[in-house]
């Protein structure tokens, strides 16, 4: 798969603790719209996925979180390799975190399932909502998120830039 790009913000201990995390994002689009999930708490958008599981491949992880996070389905035959970006930073409770996010074209299609949010995604209140490229870029841009990962917000903004670019192409 494709580097897209890499952020890695050199605040990070690399001779400390190190917790990998690779997670797998859903990039489902309809008549010219983007499938996302806004957090009403914080207001941002970041696309549906999340990580993966131990013993779970990277189509399992897409598929399941994907359907956990905004009750669609992704149709398998549709997943086609995007590309991905390789994170790294300080953590929360480590010394460097490391994620590779891959991203997956996909279809969805079927009837909408009820979420099955963990407990952090019901506090922020993760919805589904199908926005424009220049929407999603524009809720992400240059706020103060409360907490939450500036570097997180800004991939997901980069992404769907790189998605925009190569869509109008």
């Amino acid at each position: 798969m494709r580097l897209l790009f890499e952020i890695d913000t050199k605040d990070y201990n690399p001779n400390g603790t190190c917790v990998m995390r690779p997670s797998c994002r859903c990039v489902a689009i309809q008549n010219g719209k983007v499938a996302m999930i806004h957090s009403l708490k914080y207001d941002y958008y970041k696309f549906p996925g999340g990580g993966i599981e131990q013993g779970e491949t990277k189509i399992q992880a897409l598929i399941r979180e994907t359907l956990e996070e905004t009750g669609l389905h992704i149709v398998p035959d549709s997943i086609r390799e995007f590309g991905y970006v390789h994170r790294v930073q300080k953590g929360f409770d480590c010394d460097m975190f490391v994620q590779d996010n891959y991203y997956y074209l996909c279809e969805v299609s079927g009837e909408r399932e009820k979420q099955n949010l963990d407990d952090y995604e019901e506090e922020e209140r993760f919805t589904l909502e199908w926005v424009t490229f220049d929407e999603a870029i524009a809720v992400n841009h240059g706020k103060d998120r409360g907490g939450k990962s500036r570097e997180m917000v800004e991939r997901e903004s980069r992404v769907l830039a790189v998605l925009k670019e190569e869509m109008t192409e």
